[in-house]
């Protein structure tokens, strides 16, 4: 069974140092994830699961860890502008509840407010066409939600 953190530096402890993570972005119809390299400075998007039910997702999801793998995950937490829950905050809490029972590997929430607005305007500057972003957004906000994370802990590790 995982351990879910809601503190970023506990979840540093956490992990181990070089094995890559991965960042969710959860919707309510599909998940991006993005994984990083094995230092943990570099988050790259790498697909979007279509989402059906949850057993389905969490075999896909943990397919993807077992292949790479990954050595802990960061979920997108949805919250408002002003920092309160927004309403898909308890069921992403509850999908790394549930997760977390099929898994050793260590969880943690990341921020996700306006992930997918950068992610949005970094394909609009790329010119992404509209159908080819809308195939790719939750990937890369996924990517953007994994590298903030992945900054802050890098901050956290020079620190120590």
């Amino acid at each position: 069974m995982g351990e879910i953190y809601t503190d970023i530096s506990q979840f540093a402890q956490a992990i181990g140092a070089h094995a890559p993570l991965a960042g969710l972005d959860l919707g309510t119809k599909t998940i991006g994830v993005a994984v990083s390299d094995v230092m943990q400075s570099v988050a790259t998007p790498l697909e979007t699961i279509k989402r059906t039910k949850f057993t389905m997702d969490a075999e896909a999801l943990l397919a993807i860890c077992t292949k790479r793998q990954i050595g802990g995950l960061i979920l997108g937490l949805p919250l408002n502008m002003d920092g309160s829950d927004g309403p898909r905050v308890q069921s992403t809490q509850a999908f790394a509840r549930n997760l977390s029972r099929l898994t050793a590997l260590p969880i943690a929430f990341w921020d996700e407010r306006l992930s997918t607005v950068a992610a949005e305007r970094a394909l609009l500057e790329a010119d992404t066409s509209r159908k080819r972003r809308g195939e790719v957004i939750d990937h890369v906000a996924a990517g953007f939600i994994l590298q903030g994370a992945l900054d802050r802990l890098a901050h956290i590790k020079r620190g120590r």
